[in-house]
Protein backbone atom coordinates (compact mmCIF):
# COMPACT_ATOMS: atom_id res chain seq x y z
CA UNK A 1 0.00 0.00 0.00
CA UNK A 2 1.29 3.46 -0.91
CA UNK A 3 2.10 5.92 1.83
CA UNK A 4 0.77 9.47 2.10
CA UNK A 5 4.31 10.71 1.30
CA UNK A 6 4.28 8.76 -1.96
CA UNK A 7 0.84 10.14 -2.80
CA UNK A 8 1.98 13.70 -2.04
CA UNK A 9 5.02 13.28 -4.30
CA UNK A 10 2.80 12.19 -7.20
CA UNK A 11 0.30 15.07 -6.85
CA UNK A 12 1.99 17.60 -9.13
CA UNK A 13 1.31 21.26 -8.41
CA UNK A 14 -1.11 20.38 -5.62
CA UNK A 15 -3.63 19.07 -8.15
CA UNK A 16 -5.53 20.85 -10.90
CA UNK A 17 -8.18 23.16 -9.43
CA UNK A 18 -11.61 23.28 -11.07
CA UNK A 19 -12.02 26.99 -10.28
CA UNK A 20 -8.84 28.00 -12.15
CA UNK A 21 -9.83 28.27 -15.81
CA UNK A 22 -10.44 30.73 -18.63
CA UNK A 23 -12.78 30.64 -21.61
CA UNK A 24 -11.77 32.64 -24.67
CA UNK A 25 -14.55 33.28 -27.18
CA UNK A 26 -13.34 34.66 -30.52
CA UNK A 27 -16.45 36.62 -31.47
CA UNK A 28 -17.20 37.42 -35.12
CA UNK A 29 -16.60 41.13 -35.81
CA UNK A 30 -20.33 41.78 -36.36
CA UNK A 31 -21.09 40.45 -32.85
CA UNK A 32 -18.24 41.86 -30.82
CA UNK A 33 -14.52 42.20 -30.62
CA UNK A 34 -11.66 42.38 -28.16
CA UNK A 35 -13.81 43.90 -25.39
CA UNK A 36 -16.23 40.98 -25.53
CA UNK A 37 -13.41 38.44 -25.76
CA UNK A 38 -11.72 39.97 -22.70
CA UNK A 39 -15.01 40.10 -20.78
CA UNK A 40 -15.54 36.40 -21.48
CA UNK A 41 -12.22 35.60 -19.81
CA UNK A 42 -13.54 37.12 -16.59
CA UNK A 43 -17.29 36.48 -16.72
CA UNK A 44 -17.31 32.77 -17.60
CA UNK A 45 -18.60 31.32 -14.33
CA UNK A 46 -18.58 27.65 -15.23
CA UNK A 47 -17.69 25.46 -18.17
CA UNK A 48 -16.18 22.04 -18.74
CA UNK A 49 -13.20 20.58 -20.44
CA UNK A 50 -14.62 18.89 -23.55
CA UNK A 51 -15.49 15.22 -23.60
CA UNK A 52 -14.71 12.73 -26.31
CA UNK A 53 -16.70 9.75 -27.42
CA UNK A 54 -15.79 6.96 -29.80
CA UNK A 55 -18.83 5.09 -31.02
CA UNK A 56 -19.15 1.32 -31.12
CA UNK A 57 -19.95 -0.80 -34.15
CA UNK A 58 -21.54 -4.12 -33.17
CA UNK A 59 -20.75 -6.86 -35.70
CA UNK A 60 -22.70 -10.09 -35.28
CA UNK A 61 -20.65 -13.27 -35.61
CA UNK A 62 -22.02 -16.76 -34.93
CA UNK A 63 -24.44 -15.71 -32.22
CA UNK A 64 -22.15 -13.18 -30.55
CA UNK A 65 -21.59 -9.49 -30.97
CA UNK A 66 -18.06 -8.35 -31.76
CA UNK A 67 -17.61 -4.69 -30.68
CA UNK A 68 -15.33 -2.52 -32.83
CA UNK A 69 -14.33 1.12 -32.58
CA UNK A 70 -16.62 3.40 -34.58
CA UNK A 71 -16.58 7.10 -35.38
CA UNK A 72 -15.72 9.92 -33.01
CA UNK A 73 -18.51 12.30 -32.05
CA UNK A 74 -18.34 15.65 -30.32
CA UNK A 75 -21.15 16.66 -27.97
CA UNK A 76 -22.56 20.12 -27.39
CA UNK A 77 -20.61 22.31 -24.96
CA UNK A 78 -22.19 24.76 -22.52
CA UNK A 79 -20.78 27.75 -20.62
CA UNK A 80 -22.46 29.76 -17.87
CA UNK A 81 -21.72 33.49 -17.92
CA UNK A 82 -22.27 36.15 -15.28
CA UNK A 83 -24.29 39.06 -16.70
CA UNK A 84 -23.14 42.64 -16.15
CA UNK A 85 -25.33 45.74 -16.32
CA UNK A 86 -24.24 46.73 -19.81
CA UNK A 87 -25.15 43.25 -21.15
CA UNK A 88 -21.88 43.23 -23.14
CA UNK A 89 -21.62 39.47 -23.53
CA UNK A 90 -25.35 38.83 -23.74
CA UNK A 91 -25.71 41.38 -26.56
CA UNK A 92 -22.74 39.87 -28.42
CA UNK A 93 -24.24 36.37 -28.26
CA UNK A 94 -27.65 37.68 -29.35
CA UNK A 95 -26.06 39.44 -32.36
CA UNK A 96 -24.09 36.31 -33.25
CA UNK A 97 -27.18 34.10 -33.02
CA UNK A 98 -29.31 36.59 -34.96
CA UNK A 99 -26.71 36.73 -37.76
CA UNK A 100 -26.93 32.93 -38.08
CA UNK A 101 -30.72 33.03 -38.27
CA UNK A 102 -32.58 36.31 -37.86
CA UNK A 103 -35.34 36.54 -35.26
CA UNK A 104 -37.68 38.37 -37.64
CA UNK A 105 -36.29 37.64 -41.10
CA UNK A 106 -35.58 33.91 -40.69
CA UNK A 107 -32.51 34.60 -42.84
CA UNK A 108 -28.83 34.51 -42.01
CA UNK A 109 -25.38 33.53 -43.10
CA UNK A 110 -25.22 30.44 -45.27
CA UNK A 111 -21.42 30.25 -45.47
CA UNK A 112 -20.04 28.58 -42.31
CA UNK A 113 -16.90 30.75 -42.48
CA UNK A 114 -19.12 33.74 -41.64
CA UNK A 115 -20.40 32.38 -38.32
CA UNK A 116 -18.02 29.68 -37.05
CA UNK A 117 -15.26 30.69 -34.64
CA UNK A 118 -12.66 28.94 -32.49
CA UNK A 119 -13.16 28.81 -28.73
CA UNK A 120 -10.38 28.24 -26.21
CA UNK A 121 -10.64 26.65 -22.78
CA UNK A 122 -7.61 26.93 -20.55
CA UNK A 123 -6.77 25.22 -17.27
CA UNK A 124 -4.70 27.50 -15.05
CA UNK A 125 -2.27 26.73 -12.24
CA UNK A 126 -2.15 28.62 -8.95
CA UNK A 127 0.00 31.33 -10.54
CA UNK A 128 -2.68 31.81 -13.26
CA UNK A 129 -0.39 30.31 -15.91
CA UNK A 130 -2.11 28.29 -18.65
CA UNK A 131 -1.07 24.67 -18.14
CA UNK A 132 -3.56 22.89 -20.42
CA UNK A 133 -5.27 24.21 -23.55
CA UNK A 134 -8.27 23.01 -25.51
CA UNK A 135 -9.44 24.50 -28.79
CA UNK A 136 -13.03 23.92 -29.94
CA UNK A 137 -12.70 24.40 -33.68
CA UNK A 138 -15.38 26.10 -35.78
CA UNK A 139 -17.89 26.62 -32.99
CA UNK A 140 -21.11 28.63 -32.97
CA UNK A 141 -23.88 29.23 -30.43
CA UNK A 142 -26.90 26.97 -30.84
CA UNK A 143 -28.68 28.35 -27.78
CA UNK A 144 -28.39 31.58 -25.82
CA UNK A 145 -30.17 30.63 -22.62
CA UNK A 146 -32.74 32.54 -20.65
CA UNK A 147 -31.96 34.92 -17.80
CA UNK A 148 -34.18 34.30 -14.80
CA UNK A 149 -35.49 37.43 -13.10
CA UNK A 150 -37.62 37.49 -9.96
CA UNK A 151 -38.71 39.91 -7.25
CA UNK A 152 -37.81 37.13 -4.78
CA UNK A 153 -34.16 37.07 -5.82
CA UNK A 154 -32.00 39.22 -3.61
CA UNK A 155 -28.23 39.23 -3.36
CA UNK A 156 -28.11 37.49 -6.75
CA UNK A 157 -26.31 38.36 -9.97
CA UNK A 158 -27.92 37.32 -13.25
CA UNK A 159 -26.47 34.42 -15.19
CA UNK A 160 -27.14 32.84 -18.56
CA UNK A 161 -25.85 29.84 -20.45
CA UNK A 162 -24.66 29.54 -24.02
CA UNK A 163 -24.56 26.16 -25.74
CA UNK A 164 -22.16 25.66 -28.64
CA UNK A 165 -21.73 23.11 -31.39
CA UNK A 166 -18.32 22.71 -32.95
CA UNK A 167 -16.60 20.67 -35.60
CA UNK A 168 -13.93 19.05 -33.46
CA UNK A 169 -11.54 19.83 -30.64
CA UNK A 170 -7.84 19.60 -30.11
CA UNK A 171 -5.61 20.11 -27.12
CA UNK A 172 -2.01 21.02 -26.61
CA UNK A 173 -1.27 17.29 -26.29
CA UNK A 174 -3.54 15.92 -29.05
CA UNK A 175 -4.28 16.93 -32.60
Amino acid sequence: MASISEFKAKLKGGGARSNLFEVEINFPTYAGGSNETEAGLFLAKSASLPSMTVGVIEVPYQGRMFPMAGDRTFVEWTVTFINDTDFLLRDAFEKWSNAINGNESNEGFSNPVDYMRDIGIFQLDKEKKRVKEYLLQDGWPTEVGQIDVSMDSTDTIEEFTVTFRYLQWSSDTTS
